[in-house]
């Protein structure tokens, strides 16, 4: 199972619509589509959990595409390690 981090959705942009838009390219197993509480608008990322060979021909697919009328960043999700360095 990989996650794919998504970047600079439209903020009209539902999570149907999102599913529909990756469903293309295999299953979604699971989505995060981050809403504001006071506009009930998208905060322009989502997370979407997919199988690995899905994952990868979504990002290929679907990296630089327009959706709703903007160019979306569709990256493998890293997993935040322990920062090096910092405060001493």
């Amino acid at each position: 199972m990989k996650t794919l981090f998504v970047r600079n959705i439209h903020p009209e942009t539902r999570e149907k619509d999102l599913r529909e838009l990756f469903s293309r390219h295999g299953t979604v197993r699971g989505m995060k589509l981050p809403m504001d509480i006071f506009t009930r608008r998208c905060r322009g990322v989502a997370m979407i959990d997919m199988e690995g060979h899905e994952a990868r021909a979504a990002q290929a697919g679907l990296d630089g595409a327009v959706f709703n009328g903007q160019a979306i960043q569709v990256r493998e999700e890293r997993p935040r390690g322990k920062k090096r360095g910092g405060r001493r």
